[in-house]
């Protein structure tokens, strides 16, 4: 079996790496131990609830996503430009007051009581808020010291109540509640966030993995389990494959395990997926903004309030986030109570749909902070987001780079 280039991984990388390949008319193959593309990105359908593994949403400002995506196809349903934490004080909504106009009275609500916090909040981002012309987002992110997400936050003197609300959101979208991400990193979201709704596909977050590979038809096979890679050859289950270039597009662990290339630590979450006869009629997402929270969520959401079709008629989908790690409590009891205290509900009539524990969802990304990793490792090529940054942006444009390089 012989191919110019072989691709071992049909995450978003891996496809997006063989598309532009395909299209500059390379004989290209992409070989996925899975029975279905799309790497961690993947949907289930249980029950007539649709399930993600692992919380997951789709950001459209991506500028990878708005180059190489057929966004208007995905009929995106965005959640709600803002976030509800559960305080001292009570429940308090902070949303983006264009996108979310509805929600103004109560962001003043919560935000005029404290001047200085947003003062210090706005010398944090105060970089986004004030682009100069000429500069970029890389320019931008340049000019920053290049230090932890924490580091940064304590420099600007953000604390009390808003801080812990902001530290509690990242907590979800970094997977870490210790601020050891890199503030670059998390500016560089924060940037997006400004900028776009994350949403969810109508037919779950695998669609986006499933428009992607389409073009590529049969150069996808799937059921391949890749056992080793040596110089232009592929060892599978099956045969041997033989190759020009071979790129690895797999995770962080099994592109160290099939390379000996050095990749970061990797993050967990659990997730959990609850079927509810009743929910609070709220998109955003929820996160605990009290000094010590109740439980060990990092978020939850009424999926089905901002996308109705992940939930079937008369029944509502409910989501909660933990990180997963040594000592964490990822008890469904204990997840479930914090779920239902953070939404201001009972919980104790929901059923459970689903249960995720992903062990590496994403690559740590610390200070100093590094947006494209090197490709080449010996002989091969290597590619995914522990390459460049952990988000589907970040697959996207690793996928691309590998392929030019090859190119």
């Amino acid at each position: 079996m012989r191919a110019d280039v072989v691709v071992v991984g049909a995450g978003l990388a891996g496809l997006r790496c063989a598309r532009v390949l395909a299209d500059a008319g390379r004989d290209v193959v992409v070989l996925e131990a899975s029975d279905r593309v799309g790497g961690r990105i993947r949907t289930d359908r249980v029950d007539g609830f649709l399930v993600d593994r692992g919380f997951q949403l789709l950001n459209p400002a991506y500028p990878a996503v708005r180059r190489f995506v057929d966004v208007d196809a995905l009929r995106l349903q965005p959640f709600g430009a803002g976030v509800a934490a559960r305080t001292h004080d009570g429940l308090e909504r902070l949303a983006h007051p264009l996108r979310s106009p509805a929600l103004l009275p109560a962001t003043l609500r919560a935000a005029v009581p404290r001047p200085a916090e947003l003062l210090a909040l706005a010398r944090w981002a105060a970089p986004l808020l004030r682009p100069r012309p000429g500069r970029d987002l890389v320019d931008v992110l340049d000019a920053r010291a290049d230090v932890a997400r924490r580091t940064a936050l304590d420099g600007a003197g953000l604390d009390g109540p808003l801080r812990r609300v902001v530290d509690r959101f990242f907590a979800g979208v970094l997977l870490e509640d210790d601020g050891s991400t890199a503030d670059r990193f998390a500016l560089l979201l924060t940037w997006m966030f400004l900028r776009g709704v994350p949403a969810l596909p109508e037919e779950g977050m695998a669609a986006l993995p499933q428009q992607v590979a389409r073009p590529l038809g049969e150069r996808v096979r799937l059921g391949q389990r890749v056992r080793r890679v040596s110089g232009g050859s592929v060892e599978t289950d099956d045969g041997t494959w033989r190759a020009d270039h071979v790129a690895v597009a797999t995770g962080a662990p099994e592109a160290a395990a099939l390379t000996g290339v050095g990749v970061p630590a990797t993050k967990g979450v659990t997730t959990l997926w609850w079927s509810a006869p009743d929910a609070p009629d709220s998109d955003l997402l929820h996160v605990d903004g009290r000094t010590t929270p109740a439980g060990p969520l990092v978020n939850v959401a009424v999926v089905s309030r901002a996308a109705p079709s992940y939930a079937p008629p008369g029944r509502h989908l409910v989501q909660a986030s933990a990180l997963l790690g040594p000592g964490r409590d990822t008890d469904e009891g204990s997840m479930r109570r914090h779920a239902g205290d953070l939404l201001g509900v009972d919980p104790r009539a929901w059923e459970v749909v689903a249960r995720h524990d992903v062990p590496h969802a994403l690559p740590a990304q610390p200070a100093p902070f590094s947006p494209a990793r090197p490709l080449r490792h010996g002989d091969v090529v290597v590619c995914g987001d522990h390459r460049d940054t952990g988000s589907i942006q970040g697959a996207l444009v690793s996928g691309q780079r590998a392929a030019e390089s090859l190119l």
